[in-house]
């Protein structure tokens, strides 16, 4: 059995795609995923599983867009793929809550950050199929517009990803 975490994206945000945390827990132990537990109200959501990233995600996704009705997107790392995640972080001196990673389940173009500029001072690196950035006021007062694929990615910050780590580690 592989630890995976879920990352959902637009669940629980501005009052769209509103999936309380014990009905996702219990739509993924209905999928045969053991050892499930979520945390906060955003879409995390840690399982073990015997299926491949690949096979989990998709299980996921089509399942929730049944669940709810609409294309939720989902990335799916496993707790060492997340821990690299972390551990990669470029910005390890900056705060943590000013640092975000955008999460993507496919890899991410070498080219996505050519000729791409910051309106307010942030700084942005590529992973392999993350995107971190450093928003030196605050993601709340940045202009930012990451040039990601629309719907399909999903951000948290480093507390988060740092927390998630921790869980999958139980």
């Amino acid at each position: 059995m592989t630890v995976f975490v879920a990352l959902l994206r637009a669940v629980n945000v501005g009052g769209t795609g509103v999936l309380p945390m014990k009905v996702l827990s219990a739509h993924c132990t209905e999928l045969g995923f053991e050892r499930v537990r979520t945390y906060i109200q955003s879409g995390n959501v840690v399982f073990e599983s015997a299926g491949d990233e690949n096979e989990v995600r998709r299980l996921l996704a089509d399942s929730l867009a049944d669940l709810m009705g609409k294309p939720i997107g989902v990335a799916v790392r496993n707790a060492a793929a997340l821990a690299a995640v972390l551990e990669a972080n470029p910005f390890p001196d900056a705060p943590p809550a000013q640092v975000a990673v955008a999460f993507h389940h496919a890899a991410l173009p070498r080219t996505l950050l050519d000729g791409f500029s910051t309106p307010g001072g942030e700084e942005v690196r590529l992973g392999q199929r993350e995107l971190y950035v450093h928003y030196p006021n605050g993601m709340g007062r940045s202009r930012l517009k990451l040039p990601l694929p629309p719907g399909e990615v999903t951000v948290r910050n480093i507390n988060t990803v740092s927390k998630l780590v921790a869980l999958a580690g139980d």
